[in-house]
C-alpha cells in the first residue's frame, strides 16, 4: 500500500479549518501524534498496546486519524504471503497541529513528507518496529500494573544520537520504575545481522560516555536466542559498563519479567526494576544528571 503524502509546498491551513480539526482531536489523539513524530513508525499492534485496549477501537480511531491526514500508514511487502499489520507515520496534518501546539513550524519541528515514504523503504524500519516493541510491552506493562509500574523515558534513537552520538550511539535510552525501584537504561536491540564482535565494539563508547557525563547507564542487550546470549556473553568477561542480557520475548512480563541476567551473574534471571539492586555502586542520574 503506497504512503499517501501531502506536498510540503501546499499552503497552510487557515486558522479556522485548523481549530475545527484541532477540536476533534482528544488528548489521547495528541500523545498519537507525538509518539509517532519521536518514534517514526509505530505498528496498529504497538499502539493499541501503548493506547488502547481492544483491536477494534484502535482501528477505528486511527482509521479516523487517517482520514483526517494527521497520520499515514503502509504494509510492508512479506515474501512468503500474508500480510503485515499497518505502519503508521506522523502525517502533514498531524505535524501542522503539533507545530501549532510547540508554537513552531513543520521545518523547526524537522517534519518532510518524503520521511514517509524513506521510512516505508528503509532497511532499518525492521529493525527500528523491534525497539519500538520493547518500549510498547513495557507500556502495557505499566497500564495493567495498577499503578505499580511505569515508563518514565523512552528516548528514540535520533534524540540519543543528538545528545550522545559523538560517544555512543543506543537504539534507545529508557527509565523504568516498578514497586519503587528505578533503572535507566541504554537499550541494544540485537537482531542477529550483526558480528558479535560489532555488538562487543559498541561498549567502549558507553565506557566512554559514563566517563564524560559522570554518569554509569547500565547497557541491555535484547538479543534474538539463547545462543547468541551465550556466545556473547563469552565475549563479554572484561565489559567496562554495566550489562545485562536477555532474549527477545513478549510473553508473560515481556521485558519487564525476570529475564535479565547480568553479567558476572549465572543465575538468577532478574525483573528490569531488579537491575537496579544488582548495581548498587552506580552513578544515578540525580547526582549531577545529565540526562534529563
Amino acid at each position: 500500500m503506497p504512503v499517501s503524502r501531502i506536498p510540503l509546498g501546499q499552503p497552510r491551513f487557515d486558522a479556522a479549518a485548523m481549530a475545527e480539526l484541532a477540536a476533534r482531536l482528544t488528548p489521547r489523539d495528541y500523545e498519537i501524534l507525538t509518539f509517532l513524530y519521536e518514534h517514526r513508525v509505530l505498528t496498529t499492534h504497538q499502539l493499541q498496546r501503548i493506547f488502547f485496549t481492544l483491536p477494534q477501537p484502535t482501528r477505528r480511531r486511527l482509521g479516523i486519524l487517517h482520514k483526517l491526514h494527521t497520520i499515514t500508514r503502509f504494509r510492508p511487502w512479506t515474501p512468503y504471503g500474508g500480510s503485515s499489520p499497518h505502519h503508521w507515520i506522523l502525517g502533514r496534518t498531524g505535524a501542522e497541529l503539533l507545530a501549532l501546539k510547540a508554537d513552531t513550524t513543520i521545518k523547526e519541528l524537522g517534519y518532510h513528507p518524503d520521511l514517509a515514504m524513506a521510512i516505508s523503504v528503509s532497511t532499518k524500519a525492521a529493525h527500528q518496529i523491534g525497539v519500538n516493541d520493547f518500549f510498547a510491552d513495557l507500556h502495557h506493562h505499566a497500564r495493567h500494573s495498577d499503578g505499580t509500574a511505569e515508563v518514565r523515558q523512552w528516548w528514540a534513537e535520533r534524540r540519543c544520537a543528538k545528545l550522545w552520538g559523538d560517544l555512543a550511539r543506543p537504539d534507545a535510552y529508557g527509565r523504568w520504575w516498578e514497586h519503587g525501584k528505578e533503572i535507566d537504561f541504554f537499550l541494544e536491540h540485537d537482531t542477529g545481522s550483526e558480528t558479535l564482535a560489532k555488538v562487543t565494539a559498541k561498549l567502549p563508547g558507553y565506557a566512554s560516555l559514563a566517563e564524560a557525563t559522570g554518569i554509569t547507564t547500565p547497557v541491555l542487550l535484547w538479543l534474538p536466542s539463547r545462543a547468541r546470549e551465550a556466545n556473547l556473553r563469552k565475549l563479554l568477561v572484561h565489559a567496562e559498563v554495566p550489562v545485562a542480557t536477555a532474549v527477545h520475548t513478549g510473553l508473560d512480563d515481556g521485558p519487564a519479567g525476570n529475564i535479565w541476567l547480568p553479567l558476572g551473574a549465572d543465575q538468577p534471571r532478574l525483573r528490569l526494576a531488579e537491575l537496579a539492586d544488582a548495581w548498587p555502586h552506580l552513578n544515578r542520574p540525580g547526582q549531577g544528571d545529565t540526562t534529563a
